[in-house]
């Protein structure tokens, strides 16, 4: 069933050099994106592997999961700035909560009950409300910066979201 994948495995450990580099961040820096695969972390930033840890789910939001790997990044892997890099035509953006309860209801044919998926209508009050909470997490400090975007799918383009 994953033959394919374990075949590719192959060919790239044939060619693989361990780069010695360390599990810290080289340039300091985290990036919270969605887990849409139109978006590549680290080529959206001009990064290469080990310049920055990647955190991703769907929405690109400050669940528990990831409030836990930023905290982890900051504490111990010398991140000091951190990216929340929404994108353009997100699933998760642009219909409410209830909308995406149905939407997977009806596609597994189960009730999902009080299921938070993080919906969004508004991925700038999303982003903000993020930062609130990150602002209040007495485990990250407050000199670690944060910078919010959204990702055009289409262009390539990295938008800078003020709030």
């Amino acid at each position: 069933m994953f033959d394919d994948l374990l075949a590719a495995n192959a060919a790239y450990a044939a060619r693989f050099t361990d780069s010695g580099m360390a599990g810290e961040a080289a340039k300091g820096l985290a990036i919270l994106t969605c887990i849409d695969s139109r978006i590549d972390p680290l080529a959206i930033a001009g990064l290469e592997p080990g310049d920055a840890k990647i955190i991703r789910n769907a929405g690109a939001r400050v669940s528990e999961d990831a409030l836990r790997s930023i905290i982890l990044a900051v504490n111990l892997l010398k991140v000091e700035r951190l990216c929340i890099v929404h994108h353009t035509e997100c699933a998760m953006v642009g219909r409410g909560e209830e909308e995406v309860r149905a939407k997977v209801s009806a596609a597994t044919g189960h009730e999902v009950g009080a299921w938070d998926f993080l919906a969004s209508t508004d991925s700038a009050a999303t982003m903000a409300a993020d930062v609130a909470t990150l602002r209040g997490c007495a485990l990250l400090p407050d000199s670690l910066e944060i910078g919010t975007f959204i990702f055009d799918v289409h262009t390539g383009e990295l938008h800078p979201v003020a709030l």
